[in-house]
């Protein structure tokens, strides 16, 4: 049984800042981008006269790659550290879930999940553990259907055979728009207990601005689906709004939601994620000065980003590119960005997907170089054990 949890409303104070560096889609072109100019290059902008007073981490980080905890994955999307040891990947092609053994790089096939139905940018993608996962043993996932993209939960008995471990899939909510691109897919449990879902207007544009669809938006839902309790618009899921294509949700100590998004031509963002709050796709790409939409953290011009899966540690958001072929480093001093980002790994693995804080000052990272848009390497893909500060 899986116990609904009470909300604790977030209020987020968000302050725009103008740190350039980016890129459009999961890492292609995307319909009407044709015949705009890609601008290149990073540079640094200037802070906002209000600061925040919280201290802030160094203006300047390090990563080094510890190792590989296994190799030869075949389009590995959703990462889930479990609380006894392993970490639970998906593969989106195939719709599996696998544990791999941390230390030592064992895999075991959970069993494929039922209703995955493959194309383009969709397929089986976010997966998360329920809040009351040591009671429940329940595995949520995000996944793209025949006729929409929904989110799931099963069942994990790892006493079963490989390949039997899952339970059959119960629906726990439907309806997200699907489409070749812009599925969304990332799924996390927030520090209040509920289910957040980043979704994507499925390469129609109208869908974000439309605060009755479900594309486009970032979705706050209980652990059995119903919309939660103290959520901005009254019996909706809807959490924000006005976004293109949301892969990345993190939260920072004090419990404030930060994500990334994939812009078009211009500029992909770093969203700190007001309530309510929208952050202007289609009518605004990056920073803008409509003061009906809210500014980005900070935005990266097209081919250094095309940013997926966050993570926060100690201060600093670490953001994983597809295109852009790095690891990002974004220092943070509350709602805002403390220095300009840092890039990391540029090109040394490929297309990044998936960065998961992992416990100290290191992270699981999950490279994307067989999802059709990589060129595969010798052992590509993999999941890598990575020391940040």
């Amino acid at each position: 049984m899986i116990v609904q949890r009470r909300a604790v409303p977030a209020v987020l104070a968000v302050t725009a800042l103008l740190l350039t560096a980016g890129c459009s889609s999961d890492g292609g072109g995307s319909p009407g981008g044709a015949g705009r100019t890609t601008p290149t290059g990073t540079a640094s902008g200037t802070l906002p006269s209000g600061r925040a007073t919280e201290s802030a981490p160094p203006a300047k980080g390090s990563v080094k790659v510890l190792r590989t905890v296994a190799d030869g994955l075949k389009t590995p999307w959703g990462l889930a550290p479990l609380p006894d040891g392993g970490l639970l990947v998906s593969s989106r092609d195939d719709g599996t879930l696998t544990r791999i053994d941390e230390k030592t790089g064992r895999r075991t096939e959970l069993g494929k999940v039922s209703g995955v139905s493959p194309a383009g940018e969709g397929g089986l993608l976010g997966i998360a553990l329920s809040p009351d996962y040591a009671s429940d043993h329940m595995i949520y996932a995000y996944f793209t259907s025949a006729s929409d993209n929904r989110i799931v939960r099963m069942l994990y008995d790892e006493r079963k055979p490989a390949g039997e471990q899952l339970g059959a899939p119960d629906t726990v909510f439907k309806g997200i728009p699907k489409g070749i691109i812009h599925n969304g897919g990332r799924i996390a449990f927030g520090p209040d207990g509920m289910l957040y879902a980043g979704t994507g207007e499925s390469g129609e544009r109208g869908l974000a601005q439309d605060k009755k669809s479900l594309g486009g938006k970032i979705l706050r839902l209980t652990p059995e689906g119903e919309p939660a309790p103290g959520n901005p618009f009254p019996d909706s899921p809807v959490y924000s709004y006005g976004h293109r294509n949301v892969q990345g949700l993190a939260w920072d100590d004090k419990q404030r939601l930060v994500a990334s998004e994939f812009g078009q031509d211009t500029w992909d963002e770093l969203n700190a994620i007001k309530p309510g709050g929208n952050y202007g796709w289609p009518k605004a790409e990056g920073r803008s000065s409509d003061a009906a939409f809210q500014n980005p953290i900070a935005q990266w011009h097209t081919d250094d980003a095309s940013p997926s899966g966050i993570a926060y540690v100690k201060g600093v958001i670490w953001m994983a590119a597809l295109k852009g072929q790095r690891l990002w480093r974004i220092p943070l001093r509350g709602t805002e960005a403390s220095a300009a980002p840092q890039a990391f790994l540029t090109g040394t693995y490929g297309r990044l997907r998936t960065v998961v804080a992992a416990g100290g000052d290191k992270v699981w990272l999950v490279t994307s170089n067989t999802d059709g848009r990589g060129r595969p390497r010798r052992g590509d893909d993999r999941v890598l054990e990575v020391e940040v500060g």
